[in-house]
Parts: C-alpha cells; sequence; structure tokens
C-alpha cells in the first residue's frame, strides 16, 4: 500500500489500439520472458466511462506462467538487474522509458496501483468524489477506503488501466481489492467485492492486460477463474498459503512476499522456501517498504 492520472478515455483510444496492434505480433517465450500469450474471448461489461469494447475485442494478452520469477519494487532507486521473468512496480511513478527497456531485455512488466483505496499523492486523486471514500486504512496516512460500487470509482480505475496499456504493461495489480473484510465505513460486502474484482478483471481483459488477484483470500476459489495469476502478501505469516491451490490447479502462478524479518536469516529460510516449494508458490522475502533495501528469493 505504501507504494500505491486520470486520463481521458478518449484520449487513451489510439493509444489502446496502438497497444494491442504491437501485442499482436508477440508470441511466447522461454520463462525468463514470462509466460505465454493468449487470445481473449471473453466479453467484458463496460461502463460508460470505459473504453468502447468494441474498440479492443479479442486483444491479445501475455499471461505469467508458474515457472516465472518475479521481482516486486515499488520505491526507491529502480534496480533493473534481476534475473527474473516480470516485475511489479508502481504504475504513476514508472515512466515508460523503464518500462521499454525492461521489455527490450525480454522481461515483463505487471503495475501496481491500489484499486480500492484513494491515495492523496496520487495525480488523480481530486477525480473522486467525498462520496466515494470511507474510512481512513489503519496504519496508511493519506489513504482511505473505496466505496467500490461507484460508478465514478470503477471509471477512475479504467482510466488507470488506459494509462497502463500506455505506457506499455503487460498486466496489472490492483491492490486492496478486499476492503469488505475491513472496517471501511462503506456498506461493502462479500457479494460488492466479488462483483467488483470481477469488473477489474473484465475490464483488464478487454484491454488486453493480465491481471493479479491481490490478497482477498477468503474469495479465491469464486474470482481463480477470472484472474491470470494471483500475488500474496504474507499468506505464509498467518497460514493462509493453500487456498491458493484454487489458481495452481489451474496453471495460474502465484507469486508471493513475506516481510517477517526472521527470514532473512539463512538458518531459518530454507524450511520457509520448501513449504513454497511444495506449494508451487514464487515467494520473495522482501522489506515491508518494497524498496530493494534487501531481497531474498526461494527460486
Amino acid at each position: 500500500m505504501d507504494g500505491k492520472l486520470a486520463s481521458s478515455v478518449k484520449a487513451c483510444l489510439a493509444a489502446v489500439t496502438a497497444a494491442i496492434a504491437v501485442a499482436a505480433c508477440g508470441g511466447g517465450g522461454d520463462d525468463n520472458s514470462g509466460g505465454t500469450v493468449v487470445r481473449v474471448t471473453e466479453a467484458a461489461t463496460l461502463s460508460p466511462k470505459q473504453v468502447n469494447n468494441s474498440m479492443v475485442a479479442n486483444p491479445v494478452r501475455w499471461m505469467p506462467s508458474v515457472t516465472d520469477t518475479w521481482q516486486l519494487q515499488l520505491q526507491g532507486k529502480l534496480d533493473t538487474s534481476y534475473n527474473v521473468a516480470l516485475y511489479v512496480l508502481d504504475l504513476f511513478d514508472t515512466p515508460p522509458s523503464t518500462i521499454a527497456s525492461l521489455k527490450e531485455q525480454g522481461r515483463r512488466v505487471v503495475c501496481y496501483f491500489s484499486a480500492g483505496s484513494s491515495e492523496d499523492w496520487r495525480p488523480d486523486f481530486q477525480s473522486f468524489q467525498p462520496s466515494d471514500m470511507g474510512n481512513v486504512l489503519s496504519g496508511w496516512a493519506g489513504e482511505r477506503w473505496l466505496d467500490t460500487r461507484s460508478s465514478n470509482v470503477r471509471g477512475i480505475m479504467a482510466a488507470r488501466m488506459d494509462l497502463a496499456v500506455s505506457k506499455g504493461c503487460d498486466g496489472i495489480d490492483p491492490d486492496n481489492v478486499d476492503g469488505y473484510t475491513n472496517n471501511t465505513g462503506l456498506p461493502l460486502t462479500a457479494d460488492t467485492q466479488l462483483d467488483y474484482n470481477r469488473f477489474l478483471a473484465n475490464a483488464a481483459h478487454a484491454r488486453g492486460l493480465a491481471i493479479g488477484l491481490k490478497n482477498d483470500v477468503d474469495q479465491l476459489t469464486d474470482l481463480a477463474s477470472s484472474f491470470d495469476f494471483a500475488i500474496n502478501e504474507q499468506c505464509f505469516q498467518y497460514n493462509e498459503c493453500g487456498g491458493y491451490s484454487a489458481f495452481t490447479a489451474q496453471g495460474k502462478p502465484v507469486f508471493n512476499v513475506e516481510y517477517a524479518t526472521k527470514w532473512k536469516d539463512p538458518t531459518k529460510r530454507p524450511a520457509l522456501c520448501a513449504k513454497a516449494a511444495a506449494l508451487n508458490i514464487r515467494t520473495l522475502v522482501l522489506p515491508l517498504a518494497l524498496n530493494d533495501k534487501y531481497r531474498y528469493s526461494c527460486d
């Protein structure tokens, strides 16, 4: 959440169409190129503020593989030297030139943004209406929970996906998509969360973007078929990793990050990595700030 502009839809149409045309020329690759490329056949239900679905029908999108390695960095000077299949980077803070450079090296880029909270430092913050926002996120200054039922909120998220396309992102990592389990001050429920998360997945796929499910561990079984991969924070810490078989059983990768500093200990980390290997999960040990101060990989 600590790393976590709305462009008009009309302005993004040309970028979306161009990105799709380029993607159509792509193909699969080895592990370091990150997964495969597939053609989307499902229709997406788009709001009036989203790109007209007829403009982006059946785009080609990349999908990661269960064997793909990864790096996650949202703050600090970016280290692009890791020999991994994909990078997860901040949508707003990462320039297109960085994304292009990584892709020239054969990497895939997943772009992070918060889909369930407003962040008052983001360039599109003023697009949110007061009625869109609920309680402050505990421990995260400047963030407030969003009413994910709001058509305005959904329009903003659609614009963010358009930005991701224009920057060259291969996929997206929308955070805070389990608001209903928190004290949001909003009438959110499990059903409203499922509806919103499926909206995000459909909107991403309509743009040729892969999408990961961030946490939301209580709805893994319901949502695994709609998402291309999962990103989890601390499922080993909270004994929640078993549910991710809903993804791995479908050949969809699970990327896990653990923040507990005990895993920095080389005598303790092998136990964590053995568990990750048994569950076919790609696990990293990183600082909570996600600033690349240190990095330990189980791969």
